[in-house]
Parts: C-alpha cells; sequence; structure tokens
C-alpha cells in the first residue's frame, strides 16, 4: 500500500538491461572516487623555484641573462685558475658551499676527487701498463667513459642551479656537456660568476649626511636687547601717578 501512495522516482531495470550495463565496455566506479580532489589548470598559482613563494598572475619571469665571462676566462682570476687547474674538487667543493649552505665543501669535493681525478688516474695508469688484458681494458674503458658522463650530469645539475638562482642562459651549450667537455673552465667560469654576483649585492650606496651648520651669537645682539629692556623700566619708574587725598 505505502508503494502505491508513493511510486518510487527510480525505473527498474530488467535482466537484461542490469547485464548490458555492467558489461566489460562500462567503467566501474569505485565507492569514494568522485570525491578525489582534482586539478584544475585555473587555479594552479606559480611559485618562486628558489623561495616557493606564491607569485602574482601579472609576474613574468625575467630573461636570461649572459654570463659575465666568458668559458676561457680563466686568467681574469688568477687565483681561481690555479685552484681550479691543480686542486679543481676543492674548488668546486667551495662552488656548491656557496650555492647550498646546507652542504658542506668536503661531500661534493670528495666525490668530485674521487670520481673525476680518480677516473682520469685509472685511465693513466691503465694507458702506462700494457700487461692488462685487451678485453678488460676494453671494459675499463666503457666504464670510465659512463662514470665520466655520470660525473658530468651531477657536477652541471649545480650550474643549472646557479643558472636558475641569476637566470644565466646556456653557454656555450647546456651545463651537463660543459661539464663534460670543460670541467676545469666550467669550475672557474662558475666561481667568478659567484664572486661577481655577490661583489654587486653586497656594494651599498652610501647616504652623505651633512651636517647643520654652526649658529653663533655675537655680543652686540645680546647687549641690545638688554639695553632697550632697562630704557623701558627706567621710564616705567619716573611715571607719577597723582592721588587724591580721601576727607
Amino acid at each position: 500500500e505505502a508503494s502505491r501512495s508513493h511510486p518510487s522516482r527510480y525505473v527498474k531495470l530488467t535482466k537484461d538491461q542490469d547485464a548490458s550495463a555492467s558489461g566489460p565496455g562500462v567503467e566501474d566506479i569505485r565507492p569514494g572516487e568522485l570525491n578525489l580532489p582534482v586539478a584544475v589548470p585555473q587555479l594552479e598559482r606559480m611559485k618562486c623555484f628558489e623561495c616557493g613563494q606564491v607569485l602574482p598572475e601579472s609576474h613574468r619571469a625575467p630573461a636570461d641573462e649572459p654570463w659575465t665571462t666568458g668559458i676561457f676566462g680563466c686568467a681574469e682570476d688568477p687565483e681561481s685558475c690555479w685552484t681550479g687547474l691543480f686542486c679543481p674538487c676543492v674548488l668546486f667543493g667551495r662552488n656548491i658551499q656557496a650555492l647550498r649552505e646546507d652542504i658542506p665543501w668536503t661531500t661534493p669535493c670528495t666525490c668530485h676527487a674521487v670520481c673525476v681525478e680518480g677516473g682520469i688516474a685509472l685511465a693513466i695508469l691503465t694507458a702506462i701498463f700494457h700487461g692488462v688484458d685487451p678485453d678488460t681494458s676494453v671494459l675499463i674503458g666503457e666504464g670510465l667513459v659512463f662514470g665520466w658522463w655520470l660525473c658530468s650530469i651531477y657536477t652541471g645539475n649545480f650550474r643549472l642551479q646557479l643558472q636558475r638562482r641569476y637566470h644565466l642562459e646556456n653557454s656555450p651549450c647546456p651545463p651537463g656537456i660543459v661539464h663534460c667537455c670543460f670541467p676545469w673552465c666550467a669550475n672557474c667560469q662558475e666561481h667568478r660568476e659567484r664572486k661577481g654576483r655577490l661583489a654587486e649585492s653586497s656594494v651599498v650606496p652610501m647616504t652623505i649626511i651633512n651636517p647643520p651648520p654652526l649658529q653663533e651669537m655675537s655680543m652686540v645682539e645680546n647687549n641690545a636687547p638688554t639695553s632697550d629692556n632697562e630704557a623701558s623700566k627706567a621710564e616705567h619708574d619716573d611715571v607719577e601717578v597723582p592721588y587724591e587725598t580721601l576727607g
């Protein structure tokens, strides 16, 4: 009786319709699937790559700037040139520590010394000693080439971070290829660029404040008002006020 007075609003499916609705061509909706968050591109905000701060909609990323020195300008800074030539691992570690304060310079220095300088030393020893089996030499050479490329990716990653921080262009080529072909020159160039950028940011224009001029009072100006006051006081004393005797 209740179903007759309040008819159901749902359409009852037959067995054939129910089987066709749950066929292989129909996607099943799992419980809670419709409540998952949906990515809306219009609501996504741009964030700063360095600090993660939300940027306004009118923000436009600055154009990439050229490097202040060239890749082969090592002679412009003799100190970094000699350090990068004889101790490239030390210069690389200092560059990383200046770029990432949470990483001590000894960690990248050790990694660079073991992988890069150690690989070069192993290649030289393999070429000097002819007693090594040719097949073994080929395997060592392939391992050195592969390790050199991995080290180039590792060192080029920090060069890429430097370029993103100061908006520098890929010059003369992407960071990984630069460190693969010119590792010593790349270290020196990054050191010069970082040193120059820090020097520019540390220069603060000085504000020159001139002191107020000294004010002097002469004795003539001080005595003039005094004499006027004394004359007016004497005139005031000489005034006779008439009075009458009351009888």
